[in-house]
């Protein structure tokens, strides 16, 4: 078997250029729907469980994207017909889920229109986002593999600052930031066109910058042979997957729970503890919406430049850890400041802790996984260890949220709190060594 070749910083840039589209997505998706549905109607106590729906469409498709691409051989490659048909689906629901209010229904079925291009917005996304991953599981080698992860999670915060700020930077250009009860501001609406736009140029990019390994090339290049790949289903798979794979699971349990929340309540905790209000039909609530986008974009920044100094860290296990235990100290302050400029400091610690969720789960388990073959279903399995614990966060939100006093501000210290329990976790991964 030969050695995978070192590749050029471009290619490696190449490899995941897309996802930085995908991500402008995703970022406008998790800032802007508990403030679509809370635009619509929702009831707060009732939010946690308009989200439910990404992580579960997210476990059920990438999976399937995984196990499908690794036995997908086609002229346009591997992963990348998967990429491709997720960006195009992803650009028409962009088109129609922030519509949802436009059009002429009822309360109770703009929010069952809205649910519906949710599930398939949260479906498309996962099929383009997955093949990124997968890319570098197969083309990468183990010395560069933590520095192929590192420009993803670049590219990644990079598309997250800019989906994050569309909707304050429109309605600063004079685009309409408040519209009539039950419907979204135009703000919001054009944020998720230019979002489309953009996301289905930076894929078109990867998809003709990309050369995926043929069937011969593919083999040369790693260990497992065809006819293993063939033979196994999840459930074995899960079985004879490494104890790391189960190890840094844990720790994504307690991470993306964290996490859920945050997306979730963070609009109404600084519409309460900032501009003083709950009334999700206020001006002041569409305010305070657009600086959560602001804040996440302040976050995403606050994770490029503690994932340049991730690589300092001698100790890779020690420096997931103080990185999720800055988060969490972050999550914590955000009930305490009034003042909507100084909650850029808690958002910059809690970046930090987004730095390191994005880029060592998987330089942890791509590194152990060497040898079990399966790479693409492996990652979607391992997509649980994201998925799942967003749904049990989901289902319990808005019974937590009545446990803390109704107040979605004091979720940022449930947050917290998840943040610590995974710092803690970190340390029972066991780190494969490579040369």
């Amino acid at each position: 078997m030969k050695q995978k070749p070192d590749l050029s910083f471009w290619k490696l840039w190449n490899l995941s250029f897309g996802f930085f589209g995908v991500q402008i997505a995703y970022a406008l998706q998790s800032a802007n729907i508990s403030r679509i549905f809370a635009t619509l109607g929702a009831d707060p106590h009732n939010l946690s469980y308009f989200w439910i729906l990404p992580p579960l469409m997210g476990i059920l498709v990438q999976p399937i994207v995984g196990t499908l691409s690794d036995k997908t051989w086609t002229r346009f490659g591997r992963r990348i017909p998967y990429l491709f048909v997720g960006a195009a689906v992803a650009v028409l629901v962009m088109c129609l889920l922030p519509n949802s209010g436009s059009l002429g229904l009822t309360v109770g079925a703009a929010m069952m229109f809205g649910l519906v291009a949710l599930m398939f917005l949260d479906t498309s996304i996962n099929m383009a986002m997955q093949p990124f991953k997968m890319l570098v599981g197969d083309m990468v080698n183990e010395k560069q593999k933590a520095k192929a992860y590192s420009i993803q999670s670049f590219l990644c915060n990079a598309g997250s600052v800019l989906g994050f700020v569309f909707p304050f930077i429109f309605t600063f250009i004079g685009i309409s930031n408040v519209a009539e009860k039950g419907v979204v501001p135009d703000s919001v609406i054009w944020s998720f066109y230019i979002g489309a736009a953009i996301l289905i140029l930076c894929v078109i990019y990867t998809t003709l910058k990309v050369k995926e390994w043929n069937p011969q090339e593919y083999a040369e290049y790693n260990p497992v042979s065809e006819e293993k790949e063939e033979s196994a289903n999840w459930i074995t798979l899960l079985k004879n997957a490494p104890s790391t794979f189960w190890k840094v699971g844990l720790v994504q349990f307690f991470s993306w729970a964290a996490m859920l929340y945050m997306w979730n309540y963070t609009t109404g905790a600084i519409a309460e503890v900032v501009w003083d209000t709950t009334d999700a039909s206020s001006e002041a609530f569409q305010e305070a919406g657009n600086w959560v986008g602001i804040l996440f974009a302040v976050q995403a920044v606050g994770s490029v430049i503690w994932a340049a100094l991730l690589p300092q860290f001698k100790n890779t296990k020690l420096a997931y850890s103080v990185s999720l235990v800055i988060g969490a100290v972050g999550f914590a302050m955000v009930p305490f400041i009034h003042n909507q400029y100084m909650q850029f400091i808690p958002f910059l610690m809690i970046g930090c802790a987004w730095a390191a969720m994005l880029a060592m789960p998987f330089t942890f388990v791509t590194n152990a996984l060497q040898g079990y073959g399966h790479m693409g279903a492996y990652l979607g399995l391992f997509n649980g260890t994201i998925c799942i614990p967003q749904i049990v966060a989901a289902i319990c939100g808005g019974a937590i949220l009545a446990l803390v006093g109704h107040h979605q501000s004091t979720m940022m210290i449930v947050a917290g709190v998840s943040f610590m329990i995974a710092a803690a976790c970190v340390f029972v991964i066991r780190e494969k060594k490579t040369a």
